[in-house]
């Protein structure tokens, strides 16, 4: 049985673990129950209602963050001729071909993101034990196979994420730091709700939300009531 440390329980008994929270007071609550000696980052954590095990139940696609995420990423592009200067003069941290793609196999690890040009993803295929498993993997549909590699970095370095439902039908996707007003947290948070309802999977059946929690990196869960978060407009939406 995992033993709690005095810190994390004096946390959790700030939160009632019974009730559901309006998305304004669990984001006071967020901020009132990370108290590490760094910044935190806020994460979600959400319960969908499908079997990722079948097709068209899986969830995998991007949100955009519109007040970042408060973290500088490394990119790495693996492209063919121009396409490698190109990436280099977008921004990208790490470029290559063939050779990149020996270093990673030899065990470099460097880098936070993979994008990598349609024409090239036949010899990328043999990361795949590599990437896979970091979630590191190109895929079209993550906006991480593509030729418009500088609008793909470009929108990567300003708070563009990946997501997908692990095998149990939870996503996690983290929204921001700790540090962050209040405001901007709420917008990356609706953002990330709006993202998941449009990547919602055909074969989804029933209640396709089950739970929405947050949480800082070092504190307690928080549950959201999501009926309210998807009913929440903010100033400047549509």
């Amino acid at each position: 049985m995992v033993q709690l440390s005095k810190r994390l329980k004096a946390l959790r008994e700030q939160v009632d673990r019974q009730n559901i929270y309006a998305p304004p007071k669990a984001l006071e609550l967020l901020k009132q129950t990370a108290n590490a000696k760094f910044d935190e980052t806020a994460e979600t954590h959400i319960r969908l209602g499908i079997n990722p095990k079948y097709a068209d139940q899986q969830v995998r696609s991007t949100v955009v963050l519109p007040r970042g995420t408060g973290k500088s990423i490394r990119i790495a592009v693996l492209a063919k001729g121009e396409k490698v200067r190109e990436a280099e003069k977008a921004g990208a941290d790490i470029t290559g071909s063939e050779e990149l793609i020996e270093r990673i196999q030899g065990g470099f690890m460097d880098f936070d993101l993979m994008i990598a040009t349609p024409d090239i993803m036949p010899q990328v295929a043999r990361l795949g034990k590599l990437l896979g498993p970091r979630g590191l993997m190109p895929s079209p549909k993550g906006g991480t196979v593509t030729m418009d590699l500088v609008g793909a970095i470009r929108e990567f370095k300003a708070g563009k994420l990946e997501f997908r439902a692990d095998r149990t039908g939870i996503v996690h996707i983290p929204f921001g730091k700790v540090s962050f007003a209040p405001e901007a947290l709420m917008d990356n948070l609706k953002a990330v709700q709006d993202a998941i309802d449009r990547a919602k999977p055909s074969g989804a059946k029933g209640r396709y939300w089950r739970t929405f929690h947050i949480k800082s990196t070092m504190g307690p869960s928080i549950e959201i009531d999501i009926n309210a978060l998807r009913d929440l407009k903010l100033e400047g939406a549509a």
